[in-house]
């Protein structure tokens, strides 16, 4: 048994220490958690698509059309030239405000939020795109700094990136998406310190930002209800309010013991969990795959974000690091807010599980991030040449 384990732990070195370890990790465990997630679209979202419109499938349907835009514009960015992504970098601030300001003058209100832009039976959500523009941005501007500081030049990282981040921030708070705005937030200060700026400083600006976003929230009495439901969301006064999708979401998980209770049998997504296919999908994992599902979609995130950040660290271009670390801090954020809203430590902000809620803007933006962290990782020289001595082998 020792030998068998020692062999297969060697195994796993060899191959991690493979120059196309990194690309086959992104796309292997992309691939698994977008599979993974339209078996629980199709799952979570049946009884709401027949209930909206008499198809079973109808949702699900929609989920596949998504991830085949999504791979279609994959592959065609995926061949893009790098310096086309820094051309657009530069257009990347005008762009993403752009996009901001379509919600406000022609959104549609869902939920509190006016950041959805109907069109037809779909509807588009802007600032999921604009998550990528801001990173660009960002990554151009700090490029800017160290090459300032290369030549002796005053600069300041902070404020190099300020004014597109407030922009964003802003034009995201306007149409009342304080979800979107945290992990807005959260991209920026992660490229920060990766940039070297002072943790005190960091965590200075840090608390400025949490007091504001506090301030935001226990003026709204829909947001300190849903503070409230934190702590109890079993509360009578709480319950049938903001209480009632965590304290479900908390039913759907404990209910789903080791091993789930099968595919396609959730009770709680039966008109009892709202927003099971979007938002509380993880919660429809727990109770029909069980601790055992869960826990693997929690390894193929890790996996994931370890291989993305790999490829950060091995590429020599710098604007190219800062956009692979800006969309690894991204991942981040969006799968701990979702998992953290799902089992009830953080208020129900509406933040998706990447790749695997329904909805096609953040599955085709997500599609759209990772297909550059993928262009890089081919275009290493170490990857080029085991690429070119496999091709030279098959002769």
């Amino acid at each position: 048994m020792k030998k068998q384990i020692k062999e297969q732990g060697q195994a796993y070195a060899n191959f991690l220490s493979k120059s196309t370890a990194s690309y086959l990790m992104i796309l292997g465990t992309t691939g698994a958690l977008a599979g993974l997630g339209l078996v629980m679209v199709l799952s979570s979202s049946s009884v709401t698509a027949l209930s909206e419109s008499g198809n079973t499938y109808a949702i699900f349907l929609k989920q596949s059309l998504f991830l085949v835009v999504g791979i279609l514009i994959s592959i065609v960015t995926m061949r893009m030239k790098l310096s086309h992504w820094e051309s657009l970098a530069k257009y990347a601030l005008p762009i993403g405000t752009i996009a901001l300001i379509l919600p406000i003058i022609f959104g549609q209100n869902i939920n509190g939020n006016r950041n959805w832009i109907p069109l037809g039976s779909f509807t588009l959500q802007p600032s999921e795109f604009a998550k990528l523009a801001l990173i660009l941005y960002c990554a151009l501007q700090l490029r800017k700094h160290l090459e300032r500081r290369a030549k002796g030049l005053q600069s300041n990282a902070i404020g190099i990136v300020s004014i597109g981040s407030v922009s964003f921030l802003f034009l995201i708070l306007l149409g009342r998406d304080l979800g979107t705005a945290i992990i807005v937030a959260g991209i920026v200060f992660g490229m920060l310190f990766i940039a070297g700026i002072d943790l005190k400083v960091l965590l200075g600006i840090f608390s400025l930002v949490a007091a504001g976003g506090l301030a935001l929230s226990i003026t709204d009495p829909a947001r300190l209800r849903r503070f409230k439901a934190v702590i109890d969301p079993f509360a009578p006064d709480i319950y049938k309010l903001a209480g009632w999708q965590p304290a479900h979401s908390l039913m759907s998980l404990a209910s789903g013991g080791l091993f789930g209770v099968g595919i396609g049998a959730s009770k709680q997504k039966w008109a009892n969990l709202a927003e099971a296919h979007t938002d509380f999908i993880f919660s429809v994992i727990g109770e029909e795959l069980g601790l055992l599902g869960t826990l693997t979609v929690v390894f193929l995130f890790v996996i994931l974000i370890y291989a993305i950040f790999r490829v950060a660290i091995t590429t020599r271009d710098i604007f190219q690091k800062y956009v692979i670390t800006g969309i690894g801090c991204w991942i981040i954020l969006q799968v701990l807010v979702n998992l953290m809203t799902v089992v009830g430590i953080v208020p129900v902000i509406g933040v998706t599980l990447p790749f695997i809620s329904y909805g096609g803007s953040s599955l085709i933006a997500n599609c759209l991030a990772l297909s550059f962290v993928l262009n890089v990782a081919r275009r290493e020289p170490q990857f080029v040449a085991a690429r070119l001595a496999h091709k030279a082998a098959k002769k």
